[in-house]
């Protein structure tokens, strides 16, 4: 039900969460806006160590319980977490041991986009006594109020409950909506099309900026989509055309100060790559982007 914190467990899972993605993942921040109306998804007050225990495999090869948090600044945020006790040196004593709330991974989203995070973080241990702030990403003194707390309710036992005008919410079973969609390998024809270009694209630019790029082409060859920035989190609106030849394509990343513009050749052998030139404040470089199977 409980279990001990160990560094190497703790390395582990960093390895396993940075290095492949998982249904975690497919929990944007639409969905998580949903939530608390979907089935299988459970308002909750008082989180104990055995409500955690029971959820803790929800998600298909994902280790911990998921809680979905509406924050005090009414955001939304995803948490996997454990119950576990945590071995506390004493000066001049015993070691005491605690009970926590083991944060494995988090993610809080900005508001009004789909995948632009305002914070994040991972294998994070809240004591009683503490409460994490979402939105600053934080472990904080009480006194200064954050998202959830922990308190201990006996000797080794505690509880996870929303603090201030939060809301929290267990994921009793999966999202139907948040599930993969499976569809047909992309497979490239004998002759060009504009909706090649479709999907998602893992972006770099000029050595400096890289970030998601998605990209989705109409009947008249309209582009629109999204650049998510690995640098802020933040996402930005896309548009643009597929012009002619039909490899080529032609968009704009609209950042807050400026309009940065992109012209591209698709690779017309597999179509998993983009590669051309970029020009930011009248100044020329050179970009690619890898397409993500997603």
């Amino acid at each position: 039900m409980y279990r001990y914190v160990f560094p190497v467990a703790a390395c582990l899972l960093i390895l396993t969460s940075v290095n492949r993605a998982d249904f975690f993942d497919n929990y944007t921040n639409p969905i998580l806006a949903k939530a608390p109306q979907a089935d299988g998804v459970l308002p909750v007050s008082e989180l104990t160590a055995e409500m955690i225990a029971k959820n803790d495999s929800v998600l298909p090869d994902v280790k911990g319980a998921v809680l979905i948090v509406e924050t005090n600044d009414r955001r939304w945020a995803k948490l996997l977490v454990v119950a576990a006790r945590q071995k506390v040196p004493v000066a001049g004593g015993e070691p005491q041991i605690a009970p926590i709330l083991r944060i494995e991974r988090f993610m809080t989203y900005r508001e009004a986009t789909e995948r632009a995070v305002q914070a994040e973080g991972k294998s994070i241990s809240l004591f009683p006594g503490f409460h994490f702030h979402l939105d600053l990403g934080q472990v904080i003194p009480e006194k200064f109020g954050g998202d959830i707390q922990v308190v201990e309710t006996q000797a080794r036992q505690c509880v996870a409950k929303p603090a201030g005008k939060a809301k929290m919410y267990l994921l009793t079973k999966p999202i139907a909506e948040a599930n993969p969609r499976k569809s047909e390998k992309f497979v490239i024809g004998s002759k060009f099309e504009p909706k090649y270009f479709n999907g998602t694209f893992r972006l770099h630019d000029d050595g400096r900026r890289s970030g998601v790029l998605r990209l989705k082409v109409n009947d008249d060859n309209d582009v629109t989509g999204t650049f998510v920035s690995d640098r802020d989190g933040r996402e930005y609106e896309v548009r643009g055309s597929v012009a002619k030849p039909n490899h080529k394509i032609l968009f704009t990343v609209q950042f807050p100060q400026t309009l940065q513009s992109f012209e591209g050749y698709m690779f017309t052998g597999d179509g998993k790559a983009i590669a051309g030139v970029s020009k930011l404040q009248e100044r020329d470089a050179s970009f690619y982007a890898i397409r993500v199977e997603e």
